[in-house]
Order: C-alpha cells, then sequence, then structure tokens
C-alpha cells in the first residue's frame, strides 16, 4: 500500500515506522518543507493519505485529496466546523474519508463506557459531573478532540446539561472541562461523578503514541477500495 502522510510531526514519524514495519511504502510526506501543492503529480499513485497536521491547513490538504480521488484517513482537530463540507464533497465525489478525534482502540471503548454511564447517571441529577484531560505542553488545541467527544456524549446523555465549557463553572446547565497541558504527557481523560455520598470515576491513560498510531494505521488499511463517510465504530464495529 502507498501512504501518503500528510504532516510529518511527532505522529506522522510514529505512523511511519510502523506502516514500513508492516511492508506498506510512505511514497509522499508533506510538511512545511515540502507542502501539498507542490506535489500533487504524485497524488495519483497514493492508496490513502493519513493526515496529521495542523487545524488551520487540515481542511484544504483533505479537501485536495478526496478531489483527486485520494482516500482520507484524519485525526487532526480544531477544524471541524468544515467537516460538513468535506462530507458533502466526498458523497458528491464518491469518495471515501475517515474521521476519528482519538484512533486508540482503548479510548473508543472508553467513548462507550462514558455513553453508556451518562444514560444511567441521568437518573440521579445530584451527582455533579467534570471532565478533565491532559496532554504534552506541544498540544495546540483545547480542550483535546477527545475531550470535546466525551463532553458532547455526556451532554447528550444527562438532560440536565445543555453546553461545555473549557473552564470551571457552578452553572447548572453547563459541563466543565478543565485541559492542562503538561511536559511529557501523551494524554489523559478522566471523568468523575461526585455527591455528597459517594464518587464514580472512569478514566484512560495512553501509555505513548503507539495506540494512536496503530489504529489511524488499521484504520488506513481498512479504508482502502471503499466509499462513504466513516469513523472508529465502523472499523471496530461497535456501538
Amino acid at each position: 500500500m502507498k501512504i501518503a502522510i500528510i504532516g510529518y510531526g511527532k505522529m506522522g514519524k510514529t505512523i511511519e515506522n510502523m506502516a514500513i514495519e508492516k511492508g506498506h511504502q510512505i511514497y509522499l510526506k508533506i510538511d512545511k518543507e515540502h507542502p501539498l501543492h507542490l506535489n500533487l503529480d504524485r497524488l495519483s499513485q497514493i492508496d490513502v493519505a493519513i493526515e496529521f497536521s495542523q487545524p488551520e491547513i487540515a481542511y484544504s490538504h483533505i479537501q485536495t485529496c478526496i478531489a483527486h480521488g485520494i482516500p482520507v484517513v484524519s485525526g487532526t482537530t480544531g477544524w471541524l466546523d468544515k467537516k460538513h463540507l468535506i462530507e458533502a464533497q466526498c458523497k458528491e465525489t464518491q469518495g471515501a474519508f475517515f474521521y476519528a478525534s482519538n484512533f486508540s482502540i482503548g479510548v473508543n471503548i472508553f467513548f462507550e463506557i462514558n455513553r453508556k454511564l451518562a444514560k444511567l447517571m441521568n437518573a440521579y441529577p445530584e451527582y455533579k459531573v467534570n471532565l478533565e484531560e491532559i496532554h504534552h505542553v506541544e498540544k495546540l488545541d483545547a480542550p483535546s478532540g477527545t475531550a470535546i467527544s466525551l463532553a458532547e456524549d455526556i451532554i447528550q446523555g444527562l438532560d440536565h446539561k445543555a453546553l461545555w465549557v473549557n473552564t470551571e463553572t457552578n452553572e447548572e446547565n453547563t459541563l466543565s472541562i478543565i485541559s492542562k497541558r503538561i511536559p511529557k504527557v501523551p494524554g489523559t481523560h478522566h471523568i468523575q461523578y461526585q455527591s455528597s455520598i459517594d464518587s464514580l470515576e472512569i478514566k484512560h491513560t495512553a501509555h505513548s503514541r503507539t495506540g494512536f498510531a496503530m489504529g489511524a494505521l488499521m484504520a488506513a488499511e481498512w479504508l482502502v477500495d471503499k466509499q462513504g463517510i466513516f469513523g472508529m465504530k465502523d472499523l471496530l464495529n461497535i456501538g
């Protein structure tokens, strides 16, 4: 399989090493020194693109690839206000697009646990819910895309929550997301339901980027020769 890696940072390099170990070819690497618009002639030879770039350029990268008939796996967060445009383009061109805010298998199981727990806790509004996420200092967006996904699922499950904010709040209808940035931390997400009687907590802690890279590569292998819009639920057949 010939892969284009768009965004050649730490995640891109981890994906590259893992892909080569599995016998794939990294045919194209896109970064600041090798921008996509200077490599359009090589896109026709690509089987799939894996995109982990920056929020301000993710949309144009994905749009360009889909316009050239290249399936795209994307994990960049912070640009999702334009995701509906990519989905519309994908449908129009019969392309393939796979998006996940987090490609870790463990995190996606954590998503399912979070959804089910929120529905169970809906009957007990005396429990105050909080969400904390911790990442490395190089992570540019806050809250994380994973935290936003968790928060939106909590809000959907709890009738007394209507929105989230990225700060502490005492507003009854608002979910608080606390974001912390600490050196050399791959990622932790912690959800707590607390009452005067007891507390209930669920937590996911990443130990390295390997799990995220493995999930992204699995998604790329799975997406080739497909048409449509997909996510981790499709890949893992959960939910």
